[in-house]
């Protein structure tokens, strides 16, 4: 039996480094790419750490954390993420920023991604916000790495009411697999109003 929870302060700190386990295995996947390490989820973390209105949703097959979800006011995000939004005409303190959903292969199709956008969403609407975002990757279609019957996740993002923000592209750095150093990465910002 899966039980999928919401996190907030002691609980969420407790569960961070479970957190950083599952970004590293589930992100070094097509399209991210990502080549993990722990000082970087440490860094990268610490946002959830420092924000009072941060929420972590857990997944659990029994003691174990097998998927995760994040949130967090915008504005803790936008020396990242900020710029993105400068043309859309909305304020950053009216979007709440649902940063990444982890979970392991075997647990997909469960309804369990439903879940974490849920209560992400009910956070936003406690805080007064009009406004859920989050960002995926941008890759070419004939990305080298994109695995044969690669299906993206845009068709379940528009059954919960995201859509592609026009113009607005986020870069974000990460080391990707086998690359030496960190390099830009172009995110495409989604977003739906609440």
């Amino acid at each position: 039996m899966i039980r999928v929870e919401r996190l907030t302060g002691a609980a969420m700190a407790r569960a961070l480094p479970d957190v950083a386990r599952l970004r590293i295995e589930v992100f070094r996947a097509y399209p991210y790419l990502y080549e993990g390490d722990a000082a970087y989820e440490e860094r990268y973390l610490q946002v959830y750490r420092d924000s009072a209105d941060a929420i972590l949703v857990g997944a659990y097959d029994g003691a174990r954390l097998i998927g995760a979800a994040t949130g967090a006011p915008m504005e803790d995000h936008a020396d990242d993420f900020g710029a993105a939004f400068a043309e859309s005409g909305i304020a950053l303190d009216r979007i709440f920023y649902c940063a990444e959903s982890v979970l392991l292969p075997e647990y997909r199709g469960q309804g369990i991604g439903h879940r974490f956008f849920d209560l992400r969403e009910a956070q936003a609407r406690e805080l007064g916000r009009n406004y859920a975002a989050f960002c995926s990757v941008m890759r070419p279609k004939d990305h080298p790495a994109r695995p044969d019957g690669y299906q993206p996740l845009d068709g379940f993002w528009h059954k919960r009411g995201y859509a592609p923000l026009s113009g607005a592209v986020a870069q974000f750095n990460w080391r990707e697999i086998g690359a030496a150093q960190e390099s830009a990465h172009d995110l495409q910002v989604w977003l739906r109003a609440l």
